[in-house]
């Protein structure tokens, strides 16, 4: 028999302070939101609750992102480096070795067309030395009859075609580094070639119009005053003559290669001033063995533009370290220096030549009565 009793049950709790809710679960009517104070809010939002009301807080600004470290560049270069082999890396080297030698092959030909004025510029230094020490005839002797050939046809277009092909030689010497460096590290592609080929022929300059010139005439000279006739033979004066010129060529290399060392982070500009002593030293005795003379005269000829060289090197350091530290060198202020310099030294120059009948000569001193 059914019973007619409330379906909510006759024993069920009434609860007078919570309005009846269609549909809502006692989990539901628990859950609703209560005043600040801590008072029952019968179900329904009080003025602090409302949406309205609500303070909006402003997010807080996105963190900056880090600068990009060296590491986090070199990472993003990685991609245009260039990966071989060893067996590719063999390969590349024989091709800019031919590529080389084609370029001194060309060099040599055209050195061939005028092979016989080459040789009066490269005797010129004898021939002058010669006459200033009142030897006559002023001329180199041939002792075997291959002399001739073998200087003037072979050995000396030789010579010229290195010094002519040297920028060539050197830009090879390049593309075979260039793709084991970085991106931003071949930009320096440039100015490494007209730099380095720029000091080996400015050094082959000073060797032939300072070096070889005054150290020749001082050798000739010794023995004049005894009864001594130099008598010099062409093979023995162009072998001295190619080892002076590549010698001092090669030594006029040393700002590069500083410059090199501080790139790749073996010295520092700092260092290289505190062991400026030991350097110093470490550059006499290599000109001493260099020098195909034991006379202190000669060798002062070759250590002291090495030691020149050797603070030029620092300064170049210098300015790199400057340039990784996000400096400058004033240069406005440097090249102001020295504009001022060389309008004074040549003002000079005038004044001796017009009011003193001083003329310019191609050699050292380059002024002369």
């Amino acid at each position: 028999m059914a019973s007619t009793e409330d379906p909510k049950g006759a024993d069920a709790p009434k609860s007078d302070s919570l309005p009846e809710n269609n549909g809502a679960t006692h989990t539901e009517e628990q859950t609703l939101p209560s005043s600040s104070a801590g008072h029952p809010t019968d179900g329904y939002p009080t003025e602090d609750t409302r949406p309205d009301t609500a303070v909006m807080v402003a997010p807080p600004p996105p963190p900056k992102p880090p600068p990009p470290s060296d590491d986090d560049d070199e990472d993003e270069d990685d991609d245009g480096m260039l990966r071989m082999s060893f067996l590719g890396h063999l390969e590349e080297l024989r091709a800019r070795l031919i590529k080389m030698l084609m370029g001194v092959g060309v060099a040599f030909i055209t050195s061939l067309t005028f092979s016989d004025r080459l040789w009066l510029f490269v005797q010129e230094p004898a021939h002058n030395a010669l006459m200033k020490l009142g030897i006559k005839p002023p001329n180199l002797v041939a002792i075997d009859p291959m002399d001739q050939f073998n200087i003037i046809w072979v050995k000396l277009p030789i010579l010229a075609a290195v010094f002519i092909s040297s920028p060539w030689i050197i830009y090879q010497i390049w593309a075979f580094i260039a793709p084991g460096l970085y991106k931003r590290e071949r930009r320096w592609a440039a100015p490494f070639v007209i730099c380095t080929a720029g000091l080996f022929l400015t050094g082959g300059a000073f060797a032939y119009f300072v070096a070889f010139r005054f150290g020749l005439e001082f050798l000739l000279g010794i023995g004049l005053n005894i009864n001594v006739t130099p008598m010099v033979g062409m093979t023995y004066y162009f072998d001295l003559f190619v080892n002076v010129m590549l010698g001092v060529s090669l030594v006029f290399e040393m700002p590069v290669v500083i410059f090199f060392l501080t790139l790749l982070r073996i010295v520092t500009p700092k260092f290289l001033l505190s062991q400026s002593r030991y350097a110093i030293l470490i550059i006499v005795i290599i000109a001493a063995i260099v020098t195909p003379t034991p006379d202190v005269f000669n060798l002062m000829l070759f250590a002291v533009p090495m030691v020149l060289l050797f603070y030029v090197g620092i300064f170049a350091s210098y300015v790199l370290t400057l340039s990784r530290e996000g400096k400058h060198l004033p240069w406005r202020k440097i090249f102001y220096i020295l504009g001022v310099v060389a309008l004074a030294v040549a003002g000079l120059i005038y004044f001796a030549i017009t009011k003193y009948g001083y003329h310019v000569i191609p050699q050292w001193p380059f002024l002369t009565r």
